[in-house]
């Protein structure tokens, strides 16, 4: 019996090392099929999209050039509302990820572009490219797990603070760009006293600050002069836009990462990790979203969480295209594809925030509690010996 299995929950305990090596040489597979077949129907799919989103936001914002006008306001809201989604969820993540960059295409490239988001492209690169694809739902490891502010497993010791989860939660969703900004400059690290001056935190908080500053000013200060006497109601159209944009990327990013069913692994378990183990703890640390096509791009093609965390430079437009492939290996090897509707795994990634937000014992029955530091009962797995940028490449192949 190998160290997984001895140490795995039940849903991988019938899988041998030699299954678990299969089902990466099998991924594999699907991966370079997508690549050799990635060309000019992909290309203008990118295209397409990017051209239909500055469409919707300058339309939006020649509407609310008339926002006096109740009509004018809701028009040129709900467009510029759909094309701040589509510029943040299909465009500037994907792009960002290096998913176009085979294309060569200097204007959408991963070193080049910059998104209309409080963090700056460089940062968000670093937290969620490097670190959270790489240690996907690894407690302590995976900083997008609860974000620093939430409890996330059973296993970690209860207190009081988190009774307030799922408040934080709430106003993390309202605010939900700049509470990105504040957890990709790993706020509690380094506020700490002894790190609060290192020049290099000193420089990235200028960096975010000045972000900031740019998205600020266009959306709240710019645009609305140009509006003239429809400033006033400008402004509030960019405030909702805004607010719907934070609600909806927040409730997407929950539904892949923490409705019931999601694995979280142990933050001690991660050395000498096969390829064939990484990709093992992306199938069983995602889940994604049942929809329509329509739903799919405007969710950044994210509602295939899991196979995003399979491939995540794969283009977002080939996810639906292999989604059955890996749900069949899903099947054929006894694991649990995780997905349903958009409100019922907003709902069961909810019933999860609260109740983890109170302790195991509440309702009747307790759960074991390991001593603090030691790692949580789910599956063991380790960090690649594959280089991360192997894994997370934001270049082309």
């Amino acid at each position: 019996m190998t160290t997984i299995q001895k140490q795995a929950n039940n849903q991988i305990a019938h899988l041998s090392a030699e299954d678990i090596e299969r089902i990466g040489v099998e991924l594999d597979a699907i991966r370079e099929q997508v690549i050799a077949g990635r060309g000019a129907d992909d290309a203008a799919y990118i295209r397409r999209v990017i051209t239909t989103q500055r469409v919707l936001e300058m339309g939006g914002r020649t509407v609310l050039l008339a926002s006096l006008f109740p009509p004018a306001w809701f028009l040129g809201t709900a467009a510029l509302t759909v094309a701040k989604i589509l510029e943040n969820m299909e465009i500037g993540h994907n792009v960002l990820h290096g998913q176009w960059d085979w294309m060569r295409d200097p204007k959408i490239h991963s070193t080049t572009w910059e998104w209309d988001h409080a963090t700056p492209a460089e940062q968000w690169k670093h937290s969620h490219n490097q670190l959270h694809h790489t240690y996907t739902n690894v407690l302590g490891k995976d900083n997008d797990l609860g974000y620093g502010i939430m409890r996330v497993d059973e296993g970690q010791r209860w207190h009081p603070f988190h009774l307030g989860q799922p408040l934080w939660n709430f106003v993390n969703a309202c605010i939900f760009q700049y509470g990105i900004a504040a957890y990709d400059l790993e706020l509690g690290k380094n506020l700490a006293k002894s790190r609060r001056g290192a020049p290099e935190f000193r420089a990235r908080v200028k960096q975010t600050l000045r972000k900031i500053g740019q998205q600020v000013t266009k959306d709240y200060v710019v645009h609305p002069l140009l509006s003239g006497p429809s400033a006033a109601t400008t402004i509030t159209a960019n405030l909702t836009a805004n607010f719907i944009r934070n609600l909806w990327s927040h409730s997407v990013i929950m539904c892949g990462h923490f409705p019931e069913g999601v694995e979280t692994f142990e933050r001690t378990s991660i050395e000498g990790e096969t390829r064939g183990e990484w990709y093992l703890r992306q199938m069983l640390g995602s889940a994604n979203i049942s929809g329509s096509r329509l739903m799919h791009v405007m969710t950044g093609n994210l509602s295939y969480q899991i196979e995003h965390h399979l491939f995540p430079d794969l283009p977002s437009n080939r996810y639906q295209e292999i989604a059955p492939k890996v749900r069949d290996l899903f099947q054929r090897y006894g694991l649990s594809y995780t997905t349903g509707s958009l409100p019922r795994q907003v709902a069961s990634a909810w019933k999860k925030v609260i109740r983890l937000s109170l302790p195991n014992n509440f309702f009747g029955h307790s759960e074991p509690v390991r001593p603090r530091g030691a790692a949580p009962a789910p599956v063991v797995m380790r960090v690649p010996n594959t280089p991360e940028a192997e894994l997370v490449s934001t270049s082309s192949r």
